[in-house]
Parts: structure tokens; C-alpha cells; sequence
């Protein structure tokens, strides 16, 4: 059977020069990694703890250059503390990247984009649970199902572009706090309506994205636990405990500078 690893070298075809690529600690391969840099975009990855790369050179924000196979990388070892009601909990982690300049990108800055890396499978809720409302494909040939799971994707594609254009037009607002249902209502209202289907202006927020920021949500909770196996369907407990409760806390992120690996 194929796994996540398996299926990612298809998608670096698609990278191109200007972006960073964030990736979990599985997919730390040497091989992936070269040929994600091929492309002249950046990645960003956490490495298991027992990989001890070597350090040629320290830098003043606490991160040293090393290598990935024949990839010089930068090595940023930080430990996150997450402070809520219920408690303190901290973990070390371990961060590579082929942004290899502490001037141009200090330390500090990469760690809080790889930090919100988890907050991609809220994605995966919104295509299946708001844009298919929890039901299966109603395509019945594999031919359809194709065309049915492109066009979930494109209209998905479509209601972020909108928010994303929404959010860019105020400054300072954190895109993470735009409703995915408001924009997707909005969509169909729109449809059902027929109303504002050809337009002489061009209007960047749009009706979707206006109704976007009068809705704004609350700064998403941060995440307190480690990630478990669920098992909706089994009659086995899930591996680990679920806690479904948001708490209000802090996160305090501090980048290691003495340790040695």
C-alpha cells in the first residue's frame, strides 16, 4: 500500500522558485529533499531527534550550518512551552532548512510558520464536512469520480482565493481568522441568485469577501496535545487520549543555542 511518502515526489513538479515547502518529520528524505531544491523552492522540515547533523559553522541567532546529503542546510533546535489552565507542556524540537541565511531569515521567523503547519488539515474538514456536508461522491464511473474530485478541489481552490484576497485587503489581518462556511454560503447564495455574475469593475474582496470580514473569527486555538490515532468506525479506542476542549493559553518559543548534537 502507498503512503504519504510515497505520493510526495509526484507533487514537485509543481513547485517552483519563491516558495517553502513544509514538511513533517517523515518526509526528511535526503532524496526529497534534493528534489524539492531542484526546483528553487525552499524547505522547511522537522527531523527526527536521533539524526545528529554535523555543525560547520554557528550562527548569532543560535542556528549552525550543516548538510543534507548534498544540500547545505541550516539547523534550528528550539523547544516550544504551551501554557494553559490545565498545565505547562514542552518538547525540543528539531528544524532544517535550506534558507541558509540567519540575516536574511533569523531563526525566530521560521519557527512560527512550521509551528502552524498542523492547522492544514482543517482542509481536509472543510472539503469533507462543509463542502460535501459529510456525504460520499455521487459518481458512479471512475471517469466521474475523477471529474467529481476536480471540481471539489477547484471550487475549493476558488472560495480560498477569494478569502486570501479578502483577508490582503486589511492589513494585519491573520487569514487563519476567515470563515471557510461564510465563504462557502456566500458562494451559493450567490449562485442561486444569479447576482453579480458579470461585473465592469474590478473588485478584489468582492461580495464574498466582504461578507468574509464582517464575520471574522476568534485567533484559532493553539494545539496542546500530541497528534493520536482516531478511529471513528472501530470499535477499538483511539490510540492516545482525545481532548476536544479548547483552552485559552500562551506559547513561549525559544530557540536552543547550546545544544550540541
Amino acid at each position: 500500500m502507498n503512503g504519504d511518502t510515497s505520493y510526495a515526489p509526484r507533487l514537485v513538479r509543481s513547485l517552483h522558485e519563491g516558495m517553502i515547502v513544509l514538511l513533517d518529520r517523515n518526509f526528511a528524505v535526503q532524496a526529497l529533499v534534493e528534489s524539492i531544491t531542484r526546483t528553487g523552492a525552499h524547505v522547511l522540515v522537522r527531523v527526527k531527534e536521533h539524526r545528529r547533523p554535523p555543525v560547520l559553522e554557528r550562527f548569532p541567532d543560535g542556528s549552525y550550518l550543516s548538510r543534507l546529503g548534498a544540500v547545505p542546510v541550516r539547523v534550528i533546535d528550539r523547544e516550544i512551552t504551551v501554557s494553559t489552565s490545565q498545565g505547562r507542556r514542552t518538547g525540543a524540537y528539531r528544524l532544517v532548512t535550506t534558507l541558509t541565511g540567519s540575516h536574511a531569515h533569523p531563526a525566530g521567523e521560521l519557527i512560527r510558520p512550521y509551528h502552524e503547519r498542523w492547522e492544514v488539515e482543517t482542509s481536509y474538514l472543510e472539503i469533507k464536512s462543509t463542502i460535501l456536508g459529510g456525504r460520499v461522491l455521487r459518481a458512479r464511473t471512475p471517469a466521474d469520480v475523477a471529474q467529481e474530485v476536480f471540481a471539489t478541489l477547484i471550487t475549493y481552490q476558488a472560495l480560498r482565493l477569494a478569502m486570501a484576497d479578502a483577508t490582503t485587503a486589511r492589513p494585519g489581518t491573520d487569514p487563519d481568522r476567515a470563515s471557510f462556511s461564510i465563504a462557502l454560503n456566500t458562494a451559493r447564495d450567490l449562485l442561486i441568485q444569479a447576482a453579480g455574475v458579470i461585473s465592469t469593475t474590478v473588485d478584489l474582496v468582492g461580495t464574498i469577501g466582504r461578507r468574509v470580514l464582517a464575520g471574522l473569527m476568534p485567533d484559532r486555538r493553539i494545539r496542546t496535545r500530541p497528534r493520536v490515532v482516531t478511529r471513528a468506525i472501530s470499535r477499538y479506542n483511539a490510540r492516545g487520549i482525545v481532548d476536544r476542549t479548547g483552552y485559552e493559553g500562551t506559547v513561549s518559543i525559544d530557540v536552543l543555542t547550546t545544544r550540541t548534537p
